[in-house]
């Protein structure tokens, strides 16, 4: 094969199998017996090299690149963890955006305006122990950009009350500017996050905090049980 200047891989890994030729084309075969033309890719380089220990091959210059590998390099275990992560962060997010089509205010932006909606909610339309609900949720809401303030150094509840504020004379999405700790508009930031995201923490945290509140009636049902089989020995 070599002779005929024929690259052969020994050992792929299934995966690597399935990538390959969507991204040069052709299909995998369990026989050269029945190979035909159109069962053929391209790509303009095939080469292997030697990196560290381990030997690697390159496919370049494939007409369908719908599927490719990330070479990642590092000093140790931990950064080339760290990068990995921040890689895949990042095309996860990108995912979302092309699956929702749309995106959020970042920043802390849009949980200000969610936290100052049901603020208004509570006045207007709810009365009695509701609004007591309410306004726990809307103060949950606020941890967000209460912590982004926290985490660039400033102090959270000034920074908070700028942004709050900001968002009050405007009514336009203000986020946390992690720079300078003032009012940042989002979209003149270019900070969003995904919709996904907000809707599964919005849907998951009433649900966590039904089940804790679970968890301390049924601690404390056991409790008052023992207390009665005591007096009954």
């Amino acid at each position: 094969m070599t002779r005929a200047g024929i690259l052969g891989i020994r050992r792929c890994k299934k995966r690597n199998g399935e990538r390959i030729p969507l991204a040069c084309g052709g299909k995998q075969l369990n026989s050269i017996d029945d190979l035909e033309e159109a069962d053929l890719g391209f790509a303009k380089v095939v080469y292997e090299q030697t990196l560290g220990e381990d030997k690697y091959t390159f496919i370049e210059g494939v007409e369908n690149p719908f599927s490719c590998t990330i070479l990642i390099k590092g000093p140790n275990d931990y950064s080339i963890a760290q990068t990995r992560d921040a890689i895949r962060d990042g095309l996860r997010a990108i995912t979302n955006t092309l699956q929702d089509k749309c995106v959020l205010p970042g920043a802390g932006a849009f949980e200000i305006a969610c936290a100052e909606h049901l603020f208004t909610f509570a006045k207007t339309k709810v009365s009695g122990k509701v609004k007591l609900g309410v306004h726990a949720f809307a103060d949950a809401l606020l941890v967000i950009p209460r912590v982004l303030a926290q985490n660039s150094g400033f102090d959270a509840q000034d920074t908070l009350l700028k942004v709050q504020e900001a968002h009050q004379k405007e009514l336009k999405p203000f986020g946390v500017d992690v720079y300078t700790g003032e009012p940042m508009p989002a979209g003149v930031g270019a900070v969003w996050d995904n919709y996904i995201v907000k809707r599964q923490f919005l849907n998951i945290a009433p649900v966590l905090a039904q089940q804790l509140l679970l968890v301390d009636e049924v601690m404390r049902a056991g409790k008052n049980m023992r207390g009665k089989g005591s007096d009954g020995d």
